[in-house]
């Protein structure tokens, strides 16, 4: 007898853990877009579109905190794993600033005053303590899901995700960050990503990138309204960006070169610039 109760026993908590696993399995794994968890990421990430190139026309619409905007027009240039180019011509496509960003540093040029920012990745980090890198960068401008130190995702990292149903949305966050956090927003149906968030954990402070207005680009679709917003600093920080004339044209200078007439200035000069205005 006490042998029989000993196997009932064995078997009851077989039966318990199994379901305990069933049920976390599914906890891990909520129904979105009329598939499984698992289905529904596979099928978002072997359908990401991979651009190599990616220009267009953009109007900006910059909130430096003051009363006032900043209006402007650009054209915005990207090359994959090599560049992001802003230039900014108001006047008769004239260029009076550029901002350039590549896997080596962040060039930041004023034409009209004849200076310069210069400044890598490496020391970047190092002055605001984070692990920020072009690869992320580019992903925020591409409208792409990324992982810190990936050029692309692929299905085989989806273990590093944490993904939850919201509505029509699925939230996917990445797994095992220390002081950034990871997030991103996508449609049920379609699997367009709308927005992202990098978040300075412990903190109230974001980067929330959305991402509106998707017109076909070749064969995908590419958002023609994005809005970059920085949050919890108390003041609204942003930059609104309207693009048109989009096309995945290769011809043009992915690198900027400055004549001996442009003088270096520090970053901290440059930001005062701007956030006073």
């Amino acid at each position: 007898m006490k042998r029989l109760i000993y196997w009932i026993y064995v078997v009851c908590l077989i039966v318990l853990a199994s379901s305990c696993g069933s049920l976390r399995h599914t906890e891990r794994a909520p129904m979105i877009g009329g598939l499984k968890g698992e289905e529904y990421q596979e099928k978002v990430i072997s359908s990401l579109p991979h651009w190599n190139c990616v220009t267009g026309k953009v109007a900006l619409n910059l909130n430096t905190g003051s009363s006032k905007n900043t209006k402007l027009s650009a054209t915005l240039r990207m090359k994959k794993g090599e560049v992001i180019q802003l230039s900014v011509a108001p006047l008769l496509g004239i260029e009076v600033a550029r901002l350039e960003i590549s896997p080596e540093r962040i060039l930041a040029v004023d034409r009209l005053h004849k200076q310069y920012v210069e400044v890598s990745f490496e020391d970047l980090n190092r002055m605001a303590n984070l692990n920020l890198s072009f690869n992320v960068l580019q992903s925020l401008f591409m409208n792409e899901i990324f992982l810190p130190g990936k050029e692309t995702v692929e299905v085989s990292d989806l273990h590093r995700f944490r993904m939850t149903s919201e509505g029509n949305y699925a939230l996917w966050k990445v797994k095992d960050t220390k002081k950034l956090a990871y997030s991103f927003r996508t449609t049920a149906d379609k699997g367009w990503l709308e927005n992202t968030s990098v978040a300075l954990s412990g903190t109230p402070y974001a980067l929330n990138w959305t991402y509106g207005e998707f017109c076909k680009l070749g064969a995908a679709y590419f958002p023609q309204h994005i809005l970059a917003e920085l949050m919890g600093s108390g003041k609204t920080y942003s930059l609104d960006m309207k693009l048109s004339r989009m096309s995945v044209g290769e011809d043009w200078e992915t690198r900027t070169s400055l004549s001996s007439k442009y003088k270096k200035i520090e970053l901290a000069t440059l930001l005062k610039m701007w956030l006073e205005k």
